[in-house]
């Protein structure tokens, strides 16, 4: 996992509530979908490989 700065944080959170100012259920779907988008560019990947990445990942720790 990548370390997100305060400064960036704080960035995410000020954009999601700027576009779901009254929910805060969306708000915290967005903050959690853009965090990981941040991550996935910090590791080189498109979003949607970096998903498939950390699922091929959990599905390989599942317990048996």
């Amino acid at each position: 996992m990548v370390e997100i700065s305060t400064k960036e944080m704080n960035r995410i959170k000020r954009a999601v509530e700027k576009e779901f100012p009254h929910d805060m259920a969306l708000q915290q779907i967005h903050m959690a979908r853009k965090i990981m988008a941040y991550e996935a560019r910090q590791k080189g990947l498109s979003y949607f490989e970096y998903l498939r990445a950390f699922e091929k990942k959990r599905k390989s720790k599942k317990p048996t």
